[in-house]
């Protein structure tokens, strides 16, 4: 898992890649069964408005430096609003999106994840796999929008 101690807490991201072309959507994952970067979220984590800011910029920042990844590259979502409650606090996921014609898997297996499609995630975390979701609906149409 790459937890970069410069990235903003108490924030998440979703990493992914969509290729408009094939309508290929892949995520980002890491052998923890983790689909969130750069940890996991706290057990109990449970879905809900909360009152985070909703600037994912300096998330992208943190992502783009750790992958090496050029900075125009990779672009934050703000449509995508996801909240979670822990006992630890309140979490904000981002959703991080890379723009490049090819997914950047080399920069991706360097930090130790792979890029998956959403059918290939099943036996992750329920609550990362709704949020995936969300994600999906709404890149791909379930929600009618396009990140």
């Amino acid at each position: 898992m790459p937890t970069d101690v410069n990235a903003p807490a108490p924030y998440r991201a979703i990493f992914c890649h969509f290729d408009s072309y094939s309508a290929a959507l892949n995520f980002a994952s890491w052998p923890e069964r983790c689909l969130l970067w750069p940890s996991p979220l706290p057990e109990g984590a449970t879905q809900g408005p909360i009152g985070l800011p909703r600037d994912g910029e300096a998330a992208r920042q943190a992502m783009a430096r750790t992958l090496g990844l050029p900075d125009t590259e990779l672009v934050w979502a703000p449509d995508y609003d996801q909240g979670l409650h822990t006992a630890e606090g309140e979490i904000r996921v981002h959703l991080l999106r890379s723009t490049a014609f090819e997914p950047p898997t080399e920069a991706l297996e360097a930090a130790g994840g792979v890029f998956k499609p959403i059918s290939a995630l099943r036996g992750y975390p329920p609550v990362e796999l709704a949020l995936v979701r969300e994600v999906f609906n709404l890149i791909v149409g379930g929600a009618g929008h396009r990140a």
